[in-house]
């Protein structure tokens, strides 16, 4: 879902998406729709809790929230308030962000634009206090970016030993990090607007290096999701017909994806009656597949 709309609008549209049986809505983190500034947009934590409470059913999560807008102690705690309001159905999704040469939020909120490296070790370390943050009741940490003395975090989480963690990867450190902490890895189908084919293939052999990255630290690799969001070319035409729908699912299902994130058609409205036949009809028996 894009959080462009009024909110009785989003409102409406996520209650329909909930009444067409599927699995969870994500929202974006950003503080702007970076493509395009000026429009109008709402704050994606602040919308969760409140969707958390107009829908009953399906999951809901940020796909993914920007470690460098917030304090990883107030995340999780933002988590395990949004966790109890939606009664367990918190997906947490969790990326190092776009950098600023694509993302004008840090010039806009004045905050720092870490250069890679560094915003990959700061999500390390972030990542490591939220899990600890929902596992513990007290914690403390000490890492080189970030330090918490008895961080409390009552009344816990409503799941158990935590909400499931989503971790967007893209580059071997991230997918390293993905392999250890995610319950959930999860793709971005783009690769800076490379065709459908090239970015199947990337899908591919990222997918194989987290199977690797999984091995490497004892862990089964198929206890890790593998979720991909459908962007760019594929996702203007996936609803376009019957036919391109089932063509995106079988392709990325054939290389090892197991979760695909869809696009709300709101930028092709022409395509909704689709949307909604494919909901109803090709849904079910792909999944009964």
């Amino acid at each position: 879902m894009l959080q462009h709309l009024p909110w009785d609008e989003l409102v409406r549209i996520v209650s329909h998406v909930e009444t067409l049986d599927f699995d969870s809505v994500w929202l974006a983190d950003h503080f702007v729709n970076y493509m395009n500034p000026t429009a109008p947009w709402y704050e994606a934590w602040t919308l969760l809790a409140a969707l958390a409470t107009s829908t009953k059913r399906i999951r809901i999560g940020t796909l993914v929230t920007s470690v460098s807008f917030r304090n990883p102690a107030l995340l999780a705690r933002q988590a395990m308030t949004v966790d109890h309001i939606s009664n367990g159905r918190l997906e947490l999704g969790l990326g190092a962000g776009a950098p600023g040469s694509e993302d004008s939020s840090y010039a806009m909120m004045g905050i720092e634009d870490w250069q890679p490296s560094e915003r990959v070790a700061r999500f390390r370390e972030q990542v490591e206090i939220i899990d600890q943050c929902f596992r513990q009741p007290v914690s403390s940490y000490r890492g080189k970016y970030y330090k918490l003395e008895g961080t409390s975090m009552a009344p816990g989480p409503v799941q158990k030993p935590r909400p499931p963690i989503t971790i967007g990867a893209m580059g071997k450190a991230m997918l390293r990090i993905a392999a250890q902490y995610g319950d959930s890895w999860s793709s971005f189908g783009a690769d800076f607007g490379a065709p459908p084919d090239v970015v199947l293939e990337n899908t591919r052999i990222r997918n194989e290096l987290v199977d690797r990255y999984c091995e490497d630290i004892g862990r089964d690799p198929s206890s890790l999701r593998r979720s991909l969001l459908i962007f760019g070319a594929e996702a203007q035409t996936a609803f376009a017909s019957e036919d391109n729908f089932t063509e995106v699912v079988r392709r990325y299902r054939g290389i090892g994806m197991n979760e695909l994130v869809f696009f709300y058609p709101f930028f092709n409205p022409q395509q909704i009656p689709t949307f909604e036949h494919i909901a109803q009809e090709v849904i079910p028996m792909l999944r009964s597949d």
